[in-house]
């Protein structure tokens, strides 16, 4: 009854609309997960009790990729300690304030540390907070912000990186064709990404902030210690706790050195896992890479030189290093919480065939030939609402990328079908900006080190804007059907968007 149908993204909009209203995660997904049960069995409690725990928590919790990526997150949790207790991060704040004089620079800064930063979207999030948050913190940008920063510049820098492993996903959802070409090919059509990163650029040229963000931006800069109130102490907003010892004899190298092990380790773990070193070449290595599998190998890899670096370097004692890794664990709990309910939520609606009734709608659409030219357009606004009814990107690539190939019957010289392609990507990665159990927002949160819902109600209206002037390029496009063209319009598109929203506010303000 309840399959197959509109009801199957009931209890994905059902916990997202209450997290939005109550600001409260945690019970708010468990609801979500609740209805989802509920809907399956046709109300059966016992059922229900079966389905949400044994089929969906615990199935979830032992599906190996899952659990690849609770291991990384614990054990970046640990370095990041390690690199606190060391002092690392602190002679980074030091030496980071003489160089990075202004709040256009730090902003500045973590963008271009995010772009860097293009392997993998949970990795960005966490090195790319753990290294700027003292930074942005000395110049009093909010961690709302900080927040918004990451998570703009970890799925959407991933989605337009030929070496990454969002680029492996795409490329291995695409029969027929040659996967990665098609990916390339779609980078220049990627308006949503694209525009984020002007969009970011312009509000920090410009130094405009508006929505909820504006208000986190005034409350951090009139609060005296900056972000060090204690509804950012943790993604919980929990009360403070007693600060740790950091060491006095840390240095930048402290920091430094154990980054630079994470992302050549991680990057060696993934083509590992893709045969690079059984004579597979680096780009196919990529493209077949397992990347759970690979950052775990990366970041114990990495966890072991740090541990290593710090004892050698007499700033830690062997003692301190072990009590910092459970303490790492610790701080990474929320995450992990949030995590697991929002895999949940995503097995619940799953199970109630929300894939299926979506790529109907798609298959429809694209029946009708008066819609062709509408089509990318469309097929982005399914897109992220699907991902953001879900909270995965990938799973809605894996759901509509095959769909549109098979309209154009996988033709890579056909415009159309590259445009349409990109805007299944773009939808999706919009989606999974937007969503409250999206895993990469839940992880920019952890990374900002603040509290999920208001990282969440701050950013979407930021991501709202973005997607409609995306949406507008996509109409284009859909017309034109050159990137030359569509590109540089959608840009000045966006610039022009944040300059009026300036006016607007600077008219409210008189």
């Amino acid at each position: 009854m309840f399959t197959n149908s509109f009801w199957a993204l009931i209890p994905a909009i059902i916990a997202i609309a209450l997290a939005l209203i109550t600001k409260e995660v945690y019970s708010s997904l468990f609801i979500g997960i609740l209805v989802g049960g509920l809907l399956y069995t046709n109300f059966s409690f016992t059922a229900t009790i079966q389905h949400v725990f044994v089929d969906g928590m615990i199935g979830q919790l032992s599906n190996s990729w899952n659990v690849g990526i609770l291991i990384f997150l614990v054990v970046l949790g640990s370095m990041v300690m390690l690199m606190n207790r060391a002092g690392g991060s602190a002679a980074f704040g030091k030496w980071a304030i003489k160089h990075v004089k202004t709040k256009t620079g730090a902003q500045l800064a973590t963008i271009a540390l995010g772009c860097l930063i293009f392997i993998d979207d949970y990795f960005n999030c966490l090195t790319v907070g753990s290294v700027m948050r003292p930074v942005t913190d000395k110049h009093k940008i909010s961690r709302e912000k900080l927040a918004y920063l990451i998570d703009a510049t970890a799925a959407p820098v991933c989605i337009i990186a030929p070496i990454s492993s969002w680029a492996a996903a795409v490329t291995g959802f695409v029969d027929g064709a040659n996967g990665l070409t098609l990916f390339v090919k779609a980078i220049p059509y990627n308006f949503y990404a694209i525009l984020t990163i002007v969009m970011m650029l312009t509000i920090t040229f410009a130094k405009v902030d508006f929505g909820p963000m504006r208000n986190a931006e005034l409350n951090s800069f009139s609060t005296k210690k900056g972000n060090d109130s204690s509804q950012h102490a943790s993604m919980t907003g929990a009360e403070d706790q007693p600060a740790p010892p950091v060491s006095i004899k840390g240095k930048v190298i402290h920091l430094v050195l154990p980054i630079a092990a994470l992302i050549i380790c991680c990057v060696i773990g993934m083509i590992y896992t893709g045969g690079f070193f059984d004579g597979t070449n680096f780009v196919d290595a990529f493209a077949g890479s397992d990347a759970s599998v690979g950052l775990v190998y990366g970041s114990v890899a990495a966890l072991i030189i740090t541990i290593i670096f710090m004892l050698a370097t007499r700033v830690l004692s062997f003692s301190e290093c072990m009590n910092a890794i459970p303490e790492g664990f610790k701080s990474m709990v929320p995450a992990i919480l949030i995590l697991t309910f929002a895999w949940t939520l995503k097995s619940m609606t799953d199970s109630l065939g929300a894939a299926t009734y979506v790529a109907g709608l798609v298959e429809l659409i694209a029946d009708n030939h008066t819609f062709m030219s509408l089509l990318p357009a469309i097929v982005f606004i399914i897109g992220a609402f699907l991902a953001f009814a879900t909270g995965t990107s990938w799973g809605t690539f894996g759901i509509l990328i095959p769909i549109v190939a098979n309209v154009f019957s996988s033709n890579i010289n056909n415009e159309l079908l590259i445009i349409s392609v990109s805007a299944c990507m773009a939808g999706a990665v919009c989606g999974d900006h937007c969503s409250p159990i999206s895993d990469t927002t839940i992880m920019a949160s952890a990374g900002a080190e603040c509290k999920h819902i208001y990282h969440v109600s701050t950013q979407l209206p930021y991501a709202f804007t973005v997607a409609v002037v995306s949406c507008i390029s996509y109409i284009i496009a859909g017309r034109v059907r050159n990137w030359l063209i569509c590109l540089p319009i959608s840009v000045i598109l966006m610039i022009a968007t944040v300059f009026v929203i300036r006016f607007i506010l600077g008219e409210k303000n008189k």
